[in-house]
């Protein structure tokens, strides 16, 4: 077990700062989201926002390991890829409000420590977004995404819910500008 929220990583017995907040690892798990870079890419700008020293890290598999070892929050253990139901870029309006009121503050006014890159550590983060509870929108909407995914059927009052809400629910497929050049030049 982990009880300490970590805020360095170490390599090859040297200490290396981290950005634990919050904001750097939504920004990291856009990057890794982003469908016009590649694997490598998404791994440079990942590892590049994560370590502020990253030049001076020996080992970029090493590294890049302890930053998801750090975003799955000290998991370790290999989770099957299910459908997605978060979208942390497109859903995070519906997100911070219920994590306000778990925390009983304003998440972003946290201010980041530019020196250190500390602010609302990620756990601390991921803590209260696990403790938002069933009675908020967000919950709602990946409660319906969860049943759609699984081809459960939805009750009448979440279908009619779904008509109502279907913009909020449905998350868009990401292409790469690339693919949108093709589909442009077939129709």
């Amino acid at each position: 077990m982990v009880y300490d929220l970590p805020t360095t990583a170490e390599f090859g017995g040297k200490t290396f700062r981290i950005r634990s907040d919050f904001r750097a690892i939504l920004d990291i798990i856009e990057a890794i989201n982003d469908p016009d870079l590649d694997d490598w890419d998404r791994s440079e700008v990942a590892l590049s926002i994560f370590y502020p020293d990253l030049d001076e890290i020996p080992d970029l598999q090493e590294a890049l390991a302890f930053l998801m070892w750090f975003i799955d929050c000290g998991g370790n253990e290999q989770k099957k890829k299910g459908r997605q139901l978060i979208d942390w870029e497109r859903d995070f309006e519906r997100i911070i409000a219920p994590i306000n009121r778990v925390l009983g503050y304003e998440a972003r006014a946290v201010p980041v420590d530019e020196e250190t890159g500390q602010g609302l550590h990620w756990w601390t983060f991921i803590s209260a977004y696990m403790e938002i509870g069933p009675d908020c929108l967000i919950s709602q909407v990946v409660n319906i995404r969860d049943k759609l995914a699984r081809g459960k059927k939805l009750e009448k009052h979440e279908r009619e819910w779904y008509r109502r809400n279907k913009s909020l629910v449905d998350l868009p497929t990401h292409y790469s500008d690339a693919e949108k050049e093709l589909e442009k030049e077939w129709t």
